[in-house]
């Protein structure tokens, strides 16, 4: 076995994990997690990770990588007016929509349908506020915001996937030594916490279906996306059914659905990895093993980030979603028949609109699609 086979497996890791933790830690926040809540959280998603990883790896002979959703989390984070029970209730419906899509085709092919400009709108809609929110921790501390946001841009220059990351840890080591963080939290071992589910409408509509969407228009079909483009023939039914159930058993412990992944799973499935093809499923049982770390140590990693500036934590968020904004704003404007549409989606679900309980993002999708209805009939 190439070496490289569990290097590519462990970079994905660190960087899928490293350089998106932050906006997990936003998401608790944003309902009310304990920090308790908040370890748990991350440890049942990075045990549902691991668990599918090398499930589907071995399972398939592809590298199949899962990951927490990014765009997901940030929906989440960006909600207001929900208790973790109501995000718990979100969880569990959202997994059970993946994995009734993954047994009924029918579903898969309904969700390809929706207009990807449309989509892309309410994506971009949901992640410009991290994005402009990075930009606004300039004036709380510019000594040290400043510096950071120079060295992801130049760092990004040369390797994009660890720009992030080379932030948190940069910021974090500044922090410590200029005297922003207090001391360290002592190491402690995980536990899971579990969590009784509040199932809403308000909640069903305004945070499951739009995570659902989300999952399913933004990672998972890309994620399918990244193993054809390197030669391999997935069937989407049983992946994204599998990612659903181990949703689902994790839900009741705090943690976010999974899916399958697009960034890191790019890092596992070139040719770099590994010439032969065949032997590229390998990165799995590594990627699963890193995961399997970060679960048992979550707690720990969850109390370094409650003791890091606040600020930090906000830029670390924002500049980790500056990549899906700039993709998400080339597709919604890619088509000139659609553009308007696009920006509508994108308009309403940046301005935090909450109607009769419901959150923006429902209401960005309605409009978008609402006004590339109307242009439609117009045409005919």
């Amino acid at each position: 076995m190439r070496l490289s086979i569990p290097v590519s497996a462990f970079v994905a890791a660190i960087v899928g994990f490293g350089g998106t933790l932050a906006l997990i830690i936003a998401a608790a926040d944003a309902v009310g997690a304990t920090r308790l809540e908040t370890a748990s959280w991350v440890t049942a998603i990075c045990l549902a990770m691991a668990a599918e990883s090398l499930w589907l790896s071995w399972r398939t002979k592809m590298p199949v990588i899962t990951a927490w959703s990014t765009p997901g989390a940030a929906l989440v984070a960006a909600s207001s007016g929900f208790t973790m029970a109501d995000a718990v209730g979100a969880f569990v419906l959202t997994a059970l929509m993946l994995i009734a899509t993954g047994l009924f085709g029918p579903l898969t092919r309904l969700i390809a349908k929706i207009p990807a400009s449309v989509a892309s709108g309410m994506l971009g809609g949901i992640v410009v506020t991290f994005a402009t929110g990075a930009v606004k921790t300039i004036p709380a501390d510019p000594w040290l915001i400043l510096p950071l946001i120079a060295a992801f841009f130049v760092i990004r220059l040369f390797n994009p996937a660890l720009s992030v990351l080379a932030v948190l840890v940069g910021g974090g080591l500044a922090a410590f030594l200029t005297g922003r963080v207090g001391g360290l939290p002592a190491p402690e071992l995980s536990t899971l916490t579990l969590i009784a589910p509040d199932f809403s409408l308000s909640a069903a509509v305004g945070l499951a279906l739009p995570l659902y969407l989300v999952t399913m228009a933004s990672q998972n079909l890309s994620g399918l996306a990244v193993l054809r483009a390197a030669g391999y023939h997935p069937e989407p039914g049983p992946l994204i059914s599998v990612t659903g159930l181990f949703s689902l058993v994790s839900a009741p412990f705090g943690a976010l659905t999974t899916n399958l992944a697009a960034i890191s799973a790019a890092i596992c499935t070139g040719p770099d990895v590994d010439p032969d093809p065949a032997e590229r499923w390998k990165t799995g049982p590594f990627y699963a093993l890193a995961y399997l770390v970060f679960a048992i140590f979550g707690a720990s990693l969850v109390a370094i980030f409650a003791v890091l500036p606040q600020s930090l934590i906000v830029l670390v968020a924002g500049l980790a979603l500056m990549a899906p904004l700039a993709n998400a704003l080339a597709i919604a404007l890619k088509e000139e028949a659609e553009r308007m549409a696009a920006t509508t989606a994108f308009a309403v679900t940046a301005s935090g609109l909450t109607l009769f309980g419901i959150g923006s993002a429902f209401w960005g999708l309605v409009a978008g699609l609402t006004v590339l209805g109307l242009e439609i009939a117009k045409k005919r």
